[in-house]
C-alpha cells in the first residue's frame, strides 16, 4: 500500500469533510485580527473532522493532521485578539485537540508521545477547571495503562474518572467508565469484580434515555463496545468458546463507519476462534481482515495481526499454515511500501 498516496487521500478527505487544509490560513481578518465565534466554530469543526477520519482510517496517518491542527489553535491563542469568553473556548479546544493527538499516538502504538499529549490535555483541564475534559483524559489514561500491562493504574484512573462523572448524571458515560474498570479488574485477575462491573456497565447502557446525554467523545460506546468488552473478559479467563460468541456479536453490531474497530474486532475474533480450536474459521477471519487493513493505519491493529500470525504458526493445520503465510506476506509488502 502506498502510504504517501494514502496520506494525500486522507488530507483530501479532511478537506471535503470540513477540515481546513494544513497549510491554509484561518479565515480571520489578519494575523492580529479579532477572533470570534465563527472562527472558533471553524476550528472545532476541524477537530470533529479528525474524529471522523480516525474512526474510519485509524491513528497512524491522521495524527500528523491532528498535530498541525493543534499548532493552528495554539497560533491563534498566542497571536490573535479575542474576548475572554472566546479565549477560554480556544484553550478548551486546544486541550481537547491535545487529547485527540494523544489518542491517535496511542492507536499508532507510540505510547510515550501519547502520554505527552495526555499530560498537556490534563494540564489544560486543571487550569480551566473543566470536569468533562478531565474525565476524558483520566478515562483515556486508564485505557492506556491497561493496554501497557499496568492494570492497577488502569483501575485507579477509571475510578478517579467515575468519581468525577457521578455528578454529571449520564448513564452512558458511567457505563463507559465501568467498562474501563472491568477491563482493568479482569487483567488483575479479579474475575468476580470484573463481571460485576461489566454487568453494571451493561445495565447503565440500557438507561441512556435517562439523565444527561453523554459527551460527544463517548458516542462510540454502545452495544458493539460492550460485546467486545465481554469477549475480552472471557478471553482473559480462558473461556474462548464464550469469548467467540460475544466477539461475533461485537463485529455484527459495529457501525461500518468505524473501519479501524472492525479490523481490530475481526482479528480478535480470529484469535479467539483459533484458541477455541476452530482453526479453519479463525484462519478465514484472519485472511478476511486484510480487506479492512488496506484502509487502516493503526499500530494496535498491526500488533493484533502479529499475535494472530504467531498463533497460527503454532497450529498444525493446512488452513493455519496458508493463512499465516498470506498474512506474513501482507505484513512484508506493507512494511516495504
Amino acid at each position: 500500500m502506498d502510504r504517501r498516496a494514502f496520506l494525500g487521500d486522507t488530507i483530501g478527505v479532511a478537506t471535503a469533510a470540513g477540515l481546513p487544509a494544513p497549510a491554509g490560513k484561518l479565515s480571520a481578518p489578519g494575523r492580529r485580527g479579532a477572533v470570534g465565534t465563527a472562527h472558533l466554530l471553524e476550528l472545532r469543526q476541524g477537530l470533529r473532522s479528525l474524529y471522523h477520519l480516525d474512526n474510519a482510517y485509524g491513528g497512524g496517518d491522521v495524527r500528523s493532521l491532528a498535530v498541525r491542527h493543534l499548532c493552528r489553535i495554539r497560533r491563534v491563542i498566542n497571536t490573535a485578539q479575542y474576548p475572554e469568553t472566546i479565549g477560554r473556548q480556544l484553550q478548551l479546544l486546544a486541550g481537547e485537540t491535545a487529547e485527540h493527538c494523544a489518542w491517535l499516538y496511542y492507536d499508532a502504538d507510540d505510547q510515550d508521545q501519547a502520554r505527552r499529549y495526555w499530560g498537556e490535555a490534563l494540564t489544560t483541564a486543571t487550569m480551566l477547571r473543566d470536569a468533562s475534559l478531565k474525565i476524558l483524559v483520566l478515562a483515556s489514561l486508564s485505557m492506556q495503562a491497561s493496554y501497557e500491562g499496568r492494570p492497577r493504574d488502569g483501575y485507579d484512573l477509571a475510578r478517579a474518572a467515575q468519581d468525577r462523572a457521578a455528578r454529571f448524571g449520564s448513564p452512558s458515560l458511567q457505563s463507559l467508565l465501568a467498562a474501563r474498570e472491568a477491563r482493568a479488574l479482569s487483567l488483575l485477575g479479579d474475575e468476580t469484580a470484573a463481571r460485576r462491573r461489566l454487568a453494571d456497565s451493561m445495565r447503565l447502557a440500557e438507561h441512556t434515555d435517562r439523565g444527561r446525554p453523554a459527551p460527544e467523545w463517548a458516542d462510540f460506546h454502545g452495544p458493539a463496545e460492550l460485546d467486545y468488552a465481554q469477549g475480552l473478559l472471557y478471553t482473559e479467563i480462558g473461556h474462548h468458546d464464550r469469548a467467540v460468541q460475544f466477539l461475533r456479536a461485537a463485529l455484527d453490531h459495529q457501525d461500518r463507519t468505524y473501519g479501524r474497530n472492525r479490523a481490530l474486532y475481526r482479528l480478535t475474533l480470529a484469535r479467539s476462534l483459533v484458541n477455541a480450536d476452530d482453526v479453519d474459521e479463525g484462519a478465514q477471519h484472519a485472511v478476511q481482515s486484510l480487506g479492512h487493513l488496506e484502509e487502516v493505519e493503526s499500530g494496535r491493529v498491526m500488533r493484533r495481526l502479529s499475535e494472530v500470525v504467531d498463533l497460527l504458526d503454532q497450529v498444525n493445520a493446512a488452513s493455519a499454515r496458508d493463512a499465516a503465510e498470506e498474512l506474513r506476506e501482507y505484513v512484508h509488502e506493507r512494511s516495504a511500501a
